[in-house]
């Protein structure tokens, strides 16, 4: 039997529908394989550019970027160690500088009205600082200034430098008086 014969007999045995039933099978399977190829092609994209962050500029292996990235976190704490300290530090200065103030106003005398007179606290987050008041009089006008170091004065304060110092402290702002208290 030659060839041409075996080839024709074989076919001559295979229905045609069962062929083609065959082809739309292997068509099925090579399109399902082609659309699995896809998928595949676009998640080893998609993890490529994942690991771009890590891998950087350059190619190199897993231990050497690892090593790299820890450099870079050890630089940055660094970096972060060195500016809270400088924070520390201004907010040491801060608390020395007189942010907290006060003001009482009153009437030092009777027959004076419109509370000219005036005591005015003017102290640090320590307590550090001056008491100045001024005593307006119908002819003239003194004014006094008193230190403060740690909440207290060495000279004896006024009712009302008393009044502004606590308000200071409280950091209540400005307070009244009048002679009538």
């Amino acid at each position: 039997m030659s060839l041409a014969e075996h080839g024709s007999a074989y076919s001559r045995g295979v229905d045609s529908t069962v062929l083609t039933a065959v082809a739309v099978a292997a068509l099925a399977v090579a399109v399902v394989a082609v659309v699995l190829g896809w998928v595949a092609h676009r998640r080893h994209q998609l993890i490529q550019r994942r690991f771009e962050v890590l891998w950087g500029d350059g190619e190199a292996d897993v231990a050497t970027v690892l090593a790299a990235q820890a450099r870079r976190l050890g630089a940055e704490r660094s970096r972060i160690d060195t500016l809270e300290q400088g924070v520390a530090g201004l907010r040491g200065d801060l608390a020395q500088t007189l942010q907290h103030v006060a003001v009482v106003r009153y009437d030092a005398f009777g027959d004076m009205g419109g509370r000219m007179s005036f005591s005015a606290a003017v102290i640090d987050d320590n307590g550090d600082g001056m008491v100045i008041s001024s005593i307006h009089a119908r002819g003239e006008s003194r004014t006094y200034a008193k230190g403060i170091v740690g909440g207290g004065s060495d000279t004896t304060l006024t009712p009302e430098e008393q009044q502004a110092l606590a308000a200071a402290r409280d950091d209540s702002g400005s307070s009244r008086r009048t002679s009538d208290d």
